[in-house]
């Protein structure tokens, strides 16, 4: 969850930083008549079961929840306010939905460098993004941190469901799906991070790059959900390292064809010229499940009826923890492949 937020902060991250100083402004609240200004009238869809909403004065909100099991998930990320807002919601909402839950409510702690980061920004992003996974923002807290050099804000989001979906469901006999493909999030990272450095054409650059607007699995998890015994949102290790959480959590064994992940040819293209591993850099934008054998043609046809792809990598059998892959075991989860990159480019720097 947290690594997450790593990789997010590094996205582009010499663009976004900035400086500290003796003219920076006091840290502390944000002023009331800047959050009534920017805030208060940004909170997403409306809901009739939020009793107490975002007010001045106001340090909680009040919700009236319906029948049901809520799930809560929070992620924290920081980066430029031109995403940070859009971002981090889809981040948040990603778990609540692979639990089997629809988001509903938000909550948004925002911290700023300085008075001259762009809270008006954050904000009408965090409205857009919340209205277009059709969540409310309930509450959340604004503060400037002179120590920080970009804006911060850690989102919570919350949802309800009548059947929770944990990621250590999986049982023997069912299928692993991968929806969409591999490393969506990694391969817009490397064109943003690396892409002026590889030898990849500009055409392919502009597709990976806005791979950024396909982080959300909203609509894999509704199209999945009825069918799975377990789901999981694969981030930092991406693929592979989403399969070794799902089967230590299951405590089964994976048996995965590697042949069958379904990769995209930006995808395919970036790795290879930064000598990365598709499977093992960041997996926002695609989701794990497992189904039982006998759904697995229902759960597809979902999954086409919402114009999502998805794939049998894979099934589940009975065993130690581990994930086979074409006979490499993998008991822990592994590395992710961008850190290398981003080390041999702080090490030139510096």
């Amino acid at each position: 969850m947290f690594g997450h937020c790593v990789s997010l902060e590094r996205l582009a991250a010499d663009r976004y930083k900035r400086p500290i100083g003796p003219d920076t402004c006091m840290p502390g609240k944000v002023p009331p008549e800047t959050l009534l200004e920017s805030v208060f009238a940004r909170t997403g869809t409306a809901d009739e079961t939020v009793l107490q909403g975002p007010a001045e004065g106001e340090d909680a909100a009040a919700i009236d929840p319906p029948d049901g099991t809520l799930v809560v998930s929070t992620d924290p990320i920081s980066l430029a306010a031109s995403a940070v807002g859009t971002l981090g919601v889809h981040i948040a909402c990603n778990d609540v939905a692979a639990s089997g839950g629809e988001p509903r409510w938000l909550t948004a702690v925002v911290m700023l460098p300085d008075e001259g980061s762009d809270l008006e920004t954050i904000s009408t992003d965090l409205d857009a993004a919340a209205r277009a996974v059709g969540a409310t923002i309930v509450g959340g807290h604004s503060e400037y941190v002179d120590a920080l050099e970009r804006p911060l804000v850690t989102l919570t989001a919350m949802g309800m469901t009548d059947r929770f979906v944990p990621t250590g469901g999986a049982e023997p006999g069912d299928r692993v799906l991968l929806t969409t493909a591999a490393g969506i999030e990694g391969t817009a990272i490397l064109a943003a991070d690396f892409g002026d450095d590889l030898e990849v054409d500009e055409a392919t650059i502009d597709r990976a790059t806005d791979f950024l607007e396909e982080i959300s699995i909203l609509e894999d998890a509704r199209a999945v959900r009825e069918y799975a015994t377990a789901m999981h949102d694969p981030t930092e290790g991406g693929v592979l390292a989403g399969l070794v959480e799902l089967a230590r959590a299951s405590d089964v064994r994976l048996e995965i064809d590697r042949e069958a992940v379904p990769i995209r040819p930006a995808t395919a293209t970036l790795c290879e010229a930064a000598g990365v591993d598709p499977l093992c850099i960041f997996g926002s934008g695609g989701l794990l499940a497992t189904v039982p054998a006998a759904r697995t043609d229902d759960t597809l046809e979902a999954l086409s009826a919402a114009g999502i792809d998805g794939a049998v990598i894979g099934s589940v059998e009975a065993g130690d923890p581990v994930v086979d892959l074409g006979g490499k075991r993998l008991e822990h989860p592994v590395s992710d492949d961008l850190y290398p990159l981003w080390e041999a480019v702080d090490a030139t720097e510096s």
